[in-house]
């Protein structure tokens, strides 16, 4: 049986991480997407929040499972039986981190290979970081996240969501 981790902090899950586990769900019979509970970072989501949404993003794939994790993610993946951790690729500015990462990873375990997964040139920019700031300024995020998740941000930002209706409401007046 193949299977793979795909760990991150996903706060929030983009259309971007959802495109990459869609198609590394679809190369392996198992996929945990791994929700990492550092300590270190003030993430906008709980983790509970964070495995929602990403359930509910990914509800249609069957062999899709979310949990969270703490630690080194060579650990998560032995915890799952996994032989592959699946990464992301943005831009070339990605790729030099994720190659130190992919070859520590291989000295601690040579048994478990990482895959790089280019994402669609569409989400090519797109970063959790960025939705966060754009939603802050009651920006449109929409075209970022699936609704469900969309709403879940407005929901996190209430002061800019009212300034965003409120120069939505002047528009419509003018």
């Amino acid at each position: 049986m193949r299977i793979a981790v795909y760990p991150g902090s996903f706060d929030p899950i983009t259309l971007g991480h959802l495109n990459i586990i869609e198609r590394a769900s679809a190369m392996v019979d198992e996929l945990y997407v791994g929700v990492l509970t550092n300590q270190a970072k003030r993430p906008l989501f709980t983790a509970k929040e964070r495995v929602e949404m990403i359930e509910e993003s990914a509800a249609r794939l069957s062999n899709v499972t979310v949990r969270t994790f703490d630690g080194l993610t060579i650990d998560f993946a032995r915890n799952c039986k996994a032989q592959y951790i699946v990464r992301g690729l943005r831009a070339i500015t990605d790729f030099e981190y994720e190659l130190q990462l992919a070859q520590t990873n291989r000295i601690m375990a040579p048994e478990i290979d990482t895959m790089f997964l280019t994402t669609e040139l569409k989400y090519a920019y797109l970063s959790s970081s960025t939705v966060k700031e754009v939603a802050s300024f009651g920006g449109e995020i929409g075209y970022f996240l699936t609704p469900q998740v969309a709403r879940r941000v407005y929901e996190k930002y209430p002061e800019a969501v009212n300034r965003k209706e409120a120069k939505e409401a002047s528009h419509e007046q003018n």
